[in-house]
């Protein structure tokens, strides 16, 4: 039961971060309202799609691989009661054109950090890898407990477990923009015309958090266009399973990445490059003929059995993308009982359950904002800084 001498809080957005942070506040006896325009995991939201790829590689960005770690102890937890598998642990092949130092970052900081990471020659990794054409790489490293999640199962899923842990779920829509009068919010205003009262507020919204909040977030979080295909394997070719080939990271002039044969019964490819501005609510979602010639052309490449292989499945997501890559885990500047939580930047699907930890610390008071993810990195003060970014 609710602990009446917690907070009532009101959570936006039932995606990774709103509704891991719904459940985390849930399981800790506070009273918890979720509400989502189109419901968890929807096509609309960056958490929809079949799957995502959780990694701890981050190169010398520690804070993630940290966070990562932290990540998939509780997926691991959670899978393990839950009996869903929504967890895929196939590990994930680097493969990597020109290393830039990203590769022996990366393996020094998760060997600093106890993660086991294998450093492959070519050679063995032909060995290991049949199915792989390595031409053009010249650094290969597997990193063996990493693998992939079933995204819109899972935010399916982690809202259920939130109602049975006796939180209330709605589908509704905030009015935009919202206006925070005084140095707090008591009432959130529906769009249904409802008002949803309550002590602190977390907004989750992903692509939204600009229209928002277009005073504080604006153009700071970035929805872009990302387009995902599946292609057939042969009937009966085990190659491309989770028992043969792991997830698959290839770092060249662009980065592209895949799953093995799983959701949607193909080899799953994208392009990590940032795509074009979007509208995540009234964008049109039919890929485009050039995204997937690109993508048969890396697939024949790189998987030669697959030179032919037949366009079973495609999908319209995108990121919500800060400047830097970094995520936004802050209080609102002007209003002392509003968080913000967004700007994945495409790796954050799979950091869900370790933010839900995070926000609900906060909430609660438990800890403060670690300014690293904080909104005063955009001011005049911090705008000269050079972040890193997430491949670099």
């Amino acid at each position: 039961m609710p602990n009446r001498s917690t907070p009532r809080v009101v959570v936006v957005g039932a995606g990774a971060f709103g509704g891991w942070t719904a459940l985390t506040l849930a399981e800790r006896g506070v009273q918890v309202t979720l509400i989502d325009a189109w419901g968890p995991g929807n096509a609309r939201a960056s958490s929809g799609g079949e799957t995502r790829v959780i990694r701890s590689t981050y190169g010398t960005r520690a804070i993630y691989t940290e966070m990562a770690m932290r990540a998939l102890a509780r997926w691991q937890a959670y899978d393990a009661r839950w009996q869903r598998g929504f967890l895929r642990k196939t590990g994930v092949l680097w493969m990597v054109a020109r290393d830039n130092g990203f590769a022996r970052a990366s393996i020094d900081t998760l060997s600093a950090a106890g993660i086991p990471i294998h450093d492959l020659t070519l050679a063995a990794a032909r060995q290991r890898f049949p199915q792989v054409d390595f031409k053009g790489v010249s650094t290969t490293f597997f990193e063996p407990e990493a693998g992939y999640l079933f995204a819109r199962l899972a935010c399916e899923h982690v809202v259920e477990r939130f109602v049975a842990a006796g939180g209330s779920y709605r589908q509704a829509s905030a009015e935009t923009p919202l206006a925070i009068e005084g140095t707090g919010l008591r009432r959130l205003r529906l769009r249904d015309g409802a008002v949803l009262q309550g002590d602190v507020f977390v907004f989750a919204c992903g692509p939204w958090l600009g229209s928002l909040f277009p005073d504080v977030i604006g153009r700071r979080v970035t929805p872009t266009r990302q387009e995902v295909h599946y292609f057939g394997t042969p009937g009966g070719d085990t190659r491309f399973i989770d028992a043969h080939l792991p997830v698959w990271i290839d770092v060249g002039t662009r980065v592209r990445y895949g799953m093995p044969e799983s959701a949607r019964g193909g080899l799953k490819i994208a392009d990590d490059t940032p795509g074009p501005s979007f509208d995540p609510s009234s964008g049109q979602r039919q890929v485009t003929p050039e995204s997937v010639s690109a993508a048969r052309r890396f697939i024949g490449r790189r998987f030669p059995a697959l030179k032919n292989a037949p366009l079973v499945a495609s999908e319209v997501c995108q990121y919500e993308a800060t400047p830097d890559s970094h995520f936004i885990i802050d209080r609102h500047p002007r209003a002392s009982n509003v968080w913000i939580a967004g700007g994945g930047s495409g790796h954050g699907y799979k950091m869900g359950p370790a933010v839900g930890e995070i926000l609900t610390e906060l909430v609660l008071g438990q800890s403060e904002p670690d300014p690293q993810f904080g909104l005063a990195r955009f001011t005049a003060g911090w705008a000269q800084q050079r972040w890193e970014k997430k491949w670099s």
